[in-house]
């Protein structure tokens, strides 16, 4: 049985390089099609000023204070997402903040490394290429409520592309789902082969008198 993890990120800027950290990390757990009980959330104290991100998740210095930095919550985090397939809108971003996390704290491991990821923008995209595909419009596109999202939170966020991806992967939109699922984990492989040794496809044709009857149907009008 497979485990979906659906997880964002609040952080103090956009690029890691530039020392911005992560500020906040949401996850809501699939199994089954079905949205669980189970989540991990945690505020984390970036050691810096989120500065004029506050305009954008409305997380303040003081709220963060005491909070514990990510290497206090790392291995908790770590063991929950463990063998998941996660769940990310625009993953990049995401995934590099956490992996420079990671970096920081001296070690190799990156998520990628024991959790396969499905990027829910890229699946977007592919879907209907020319829309928009930012999460407020998949909300208005699958009729799913986000007017609890006054401002970005990392949990509440993921509890919405939760719903948006259930509503994406749903019925005939299956059919695009598997192909961008196996697009996203292998980049380099985007020709799908068909199988040699499928059934031939039985070819009916006309018989004399239907072809006769074809010909002649507009003469008799």
């Amino acid at each position: 049985m497979e485990r979906l993890i659906v997880l964002d990120t609040e952080t103090t800027g956009i690029e890691p390089s530039e020392g911005h950290k992560i500020i906040e990390i949401g996850c809501v757990e699939i199994t089954d099609r079905e949205i669980t009980q189970s989540q991990y959330h945690q505020y984390i104290e970036p050691g810096r000023s989120v500065g004029e991100s506050v305009r954008i998740h409305g997380i303040t210095d003081s709220f963060l204070s005491g909070k514990p930095k990510f290497e206090d919550i790392a291995l908790e985090f770590l063991e929950y997402i463990d063998g998941a397939t996660l769940i990310i809108h625009n993953a990049p971003f995401d995934l590099g903040f956490l992996n420079n996390e990671l970096a920081l704290m001296n070690t190799d491991q990156r998520i990628e490394d024991n959790c396969s990821i499905i990027d829910t923008l890229e699946l977007s995209k592919r879907q209907r290429p020319g829309m928009m595909h930012n999460l407020d419009a998949l909300c208005r596109r699958f009729e799913i409520d986000a007017s609890s999202r006054t401002v970005h939170g990392a949990l509440l966020d993921s509890q919405i592309l939760a719903q948006v991806y259930l509503a994406m992967t749903g019925g005939q939109s299956t059919l695009f789902a598997e192909a961008n699922i196996n697009a996203a984990n292998d980049n380099d492989n985007d020709i799908v082969r068909i199988n040699p040794e499928r059934p031939k496809i039985n070819i009916v044709k006309a018989n004399n008198e239907e072809i006769e009857a074809h010909n002649n149907y507009f003469a008799k009008t």
